[in-house]
């Protein structure tokens, strides 16, 4: 059934006003971009500080201490997971590409005879792992438009336990790297234990045996590298995961404008096509009026 002028029109008004909702969402998200953009450029030093710190302690300490935290586990029976993604959707892929980063990651373990724990970081991850039946141990919410450090270290010291009591052998994590509000990459990284964290990982493949013996010629430790490693490691945790956190904020805001602006041009374009059909519309029914009032004045004459 073809639709008359007036239910075009109808449909025309409510393409604007969703136009209107995007376009709003798109200058909200990057507003909220660039302050989180400003949170990251203020973090990375510190982060990076911390980080470079904690893998030279690592080196000057030579083998790392017996301590809960920094035992490694002989065999990896159990591997905690933690996604982190958004509270809200509206993102694009934003959210659903870290749960399948996160799930392929547990099948993967899981053929290796290992069990995956999952720990989510926003709702949206939470749900989409409820609804794939693998329940997360424990969930973190509320707080993905603006994480605070506290976040950051309530799900450091959750995970640090978990890794303390047994519950896993290796901790994980999954985030949305910012590279632009239009470019967003999934990183992994490993967190726990320390000889396979990604701090040490990266490092030892860009630099050489040579320049690790030069760390430990130019630096003095006061006291021992293994009591401040003992300190640094829980700091390195926690920083990692704020990290995390706040590049997945400013990658959600950026997938956020983006899918906004993409959905305001296809509103656009929608608005023009629906104008099109109504002008045609319109010109049907001024042909018809035409012919008939041709039609009766044949009949009249």
């Amino acid at each position: 059934m073809a639709l008359t002028q007036r239910d075009v029109r109808n449909r025309i008004s409510s393409v604007k006003n969703i136009q209107k909702i995007t376009r709003a969402m798109e200058m909200v998200a990057a507003a909220r971009l660039r302050r989180a953009e400003q949170r990251i450029e203020s973090l990375r030093p510190y982060a990076d500080a911390i980080r470079r710190m904690t893998r030279q302690a690592a080196e000057a300490a030579g083998s790392v201490p017996r301590l809960p935290i920094l035992v490694e586990r002989e065999q990896v029976s159990s591997v905690g997971l933690l996604l982190v993604a958004g509270d809200r959707g509206l993102a694009g892929a934003f959210n659903s590409n870290i749960v399948r980063a996160g799930v392929a990651a547990g099948r993967e373990h899981e053929s290796g005879g290992g069990t995956p724990v999952y720990f989510a970081s926003g709702r949206r991850p939470a749900s989409s792992l409820t609804f794939r039946g693998l329940d997360p141990a424990e969930s973190f919410t509320g707080f993905t438009d603006r994480p605070a450090y506290a976040d950051a270290r309530r799900i450091a010291d959750r995970l640090i336990a978990a890794y303390v009591d047994g519950e896993v052998d290796q901790v994980e994590i999954f985030y949305n790297g910012y590279i632009s509000p239009i470019s967003q990459v999934v990183r992994r990284e490993t967190l726990l234990p320390l000889q396979r964290a990604t701090v040490l990982a990266s490092e030892s493949d860009q630099q050489g045996s040579g320049e690790r013996s030069e760390h430990r010629a130019l630096v003095e430790y006061e006291p021992e590298p293994e009591e401040i490693l003992k300190r640094l490691v829980p700091d390195y945790v926690e920083i990692s995961i704020y990290r995390a956190l706040l590049e997945s904020t400013a990658s959600e805001h950026g997938a956020r404008m983006t899918s906004m602006r993409n959905a305001s041009e296809n509103a656009g374009a929608l608005i023009e096509d629906l104008t099109l059909e109504m002008n045609r519309a319109r010109q049907a029914e001024i042909t018809q009026e035409i012919m008939e009032v041709v039609a009766g004045a044949e009949g009249l004459g």
